[in-house]
C-alpha cells in the first residue's frame, strides 16, 4: 500500500478544528513563487500548480521511466500547500487578493535528493515539452507554530485565525509572521470539485514566546 503522508503524520495534516501548538521539522518541497490573485481562470497561481504537479508526478512515477532513486518507496503525492503574505499589510487582508505574494508547494519525500529533483525537472520538460524552470527545491524549517483546521470558504479564514491568536495569547506566545515565516495553508480539498462550505484547510502560523 502506498505511503500516505496525511495518514502517517496526522499531527501535521489532520489537526482538529481547535488551535494547537506544534513543532514542525525540516521538510523539503517542490515550490513555485509568484504574486497576484490566485482565483482567475488561467492565473499565474493556477499555472504554478500545474508546474508543481507535473514535477511531483514525474518523481512519483520515476521507477517506470527506469530512473532509480535511492530509498524510493511508493507514496501518495502529498497535498498542495501555500505560503502567503502581502507587502505592507500586517496579517492578511482577504479583500486585497491582488496584493498576494505566494509560494505554492508540494512536500517531497525525504529520499528525493536535489540531483533527483533536477532529473525530474528535465524529464518533465522532455515529456511535456514545457518549461519547468520555475520549479525549485525548497527546504523549510518552520519550527514552533500554531495550527487549526479551517472548515469552510477561504474568505472565512479570519474567524479561525482569531481563534488561533486568542489561544496562543493564553499560552504565552505571540504571532511571529514575517518575511521569512509566513501564513501557511494546506489544502485537503480540491476547490474545483468541493463546495465552499465543505472545504478543509489547515491554517498554520509561526509563533514565538511572548516578552
Amino acid at each position: 500500500m502506498a505511503f500516505d503522508y496525511k495518514k502517517e503524520y496526522k499531527e501535521f495534516y489532520m489537526p482538529k478544528a481547535k488551535p494547537e501548538i506544534v513543532d514542525i521539522p525540516v521538510m523539503n518541497y517542490l515550490a513555485v513563487r509568484g504574486s497576484g490573485d490566485p482565483n482567475p481562470e488561467g492565473s499565474d497561481y493556477q499555472q504554478a500548480i500545474g508546474l508543481l504537479y507535473g514535477v511531483a508526478y514525474t518523481i512519483k512515477m520515476s521507477k517506470k521511466s527506469g530512473y532509480q532513486m535511492e530509498g524510493f518507496f511508493d507514496y501518495v503525492v502529498p497535498p498542495l500547500e501555500g505560503f502567503w503574505q502581502q507587502e505592507g499589510i500586517k496579517g492578511m487582508n482577504y479583500s486585497r487578493k491582488d496584493a498576494f505574494q505566494w509560494i505554492a508547494l508540494i512536500r517531497l519525500p525525504d529520499f528525493v535528493s536535489e540531483e533527483d529533483f533536477r532529473w525530474a525537472v528535465q524529464e518533465a520538460e522532455r515529456k511535456k515539452k514545457q518549461d519547468f524552470s520555475r520549479v525549485e527545491f525548497l527546504t523549510v524549517e518552520e519550527g514552533l507554530c500554531v495550527q487549526c483546521m479551517h472548515n469552510g470558504p477561504y474568505d472565512d479564514e479570519p474567524a479561525t485565525v482569531a481563534l488561533m491568536d486568542a489561544y496562543i495569547a493564553k499560552q504565552g506566545y505571540v504571532n511571529d509572521i514575517n518575511e521569512k515565516r509566513m501564513h501557511h495553508e494546506i489544502y485537503l480539498s480540491d476547490a474545483r470539485r468541493t463546495a465552499p462550505e465543505k472545504l478543509k484547510t489547515v491554517i498554520r502560523h509561526p509563533i514565538r514566546k511572548g516578552e
